[in-house]
């Protein structure tokens, strides 16, 4: 591994240890075992690596449900979108949940204009990344107007569901709590 992937390295385990406000760049070094004037060489600034840092996260939980086969329901079914959520909500359970890193870039956004202007600019990627999960198939067939309506709803409902957890888990919605008002809305609209 040269010092790009060292420091990107390093810096999620300071994510998930520190976060992203008591993360500094003399921690990343020490936990790369590179240099400072590696993360201006290779990411601009220590608030950019944290970012790529944040996202190379996200993306591995993604591909450890993708790989897995985790799902076992069909594809578009309100048994999916439960399953689901029961696995996101899993993994918000955990004590080191990259979750909580999302709370953080919202309370502290303007104090983190690069963290959070970086992260806005991979929202996009993130509504098409989150629609295999619940609708199968491939990312790279999605059709833009998918991402746009379906894959923005379910990253609202995420960012929201983020934020209960990590409020209070003891109130927080369960995966059959979403489901039932999921399948609540869908009848209310029917009946129209």
């Amino acid at each position: 591994m040269g010092h790009r992937e060292d420091l990107l390295e390093g810096a999620k385990r300071c994510l998930l240890q520190k976060g992203f406000v008591r993360t500094t760049a003399r921690d990343i070094v020490k936990e790369s075992g590179t240099n400072l004037a590696s993360i201006g060489y290779h990411y601009g600034s220590k608030d950019k690596l944290l970012a790529e840092a944040y996202i190379a996260l996200v993306g591995e939980v993604s591909e450890d449900w993708e790989q897995s086969d985790a799902f076992g329901t069909a594809p578009g079914s309100l048994e999916r979108f439960r399953e689901v959520w029961s696995s996101i909500i899993r993994t918000m359970r955990e004590p080191d949940s990259i979750w909580h890193l999302s709370v953080e870039i919202i309370a502290m956004g303007d104090q983190l204009p690069d963290v959070r202007d970086h992260l806005a600019r991979a929202q996009r990627e993130a509504a098409r990344g989150i629609l295999p999960l619940f609708l199968g198939g491939r990312e790279e067939d999605i059709a833009e107007e998918d991402v746009d309506s379906i894959g923005q709803l379910y990253n609202t409902l995420m960012t929201g569901l983020i934020a209960q957890w990590t409020f209070d888990p003891k109130t927080a919605p369960g995966a059959e709590q979403l489901t039932e008002g999921l399948r609540r809305v869908v009848e209310g609209v029917n009946r129209k």
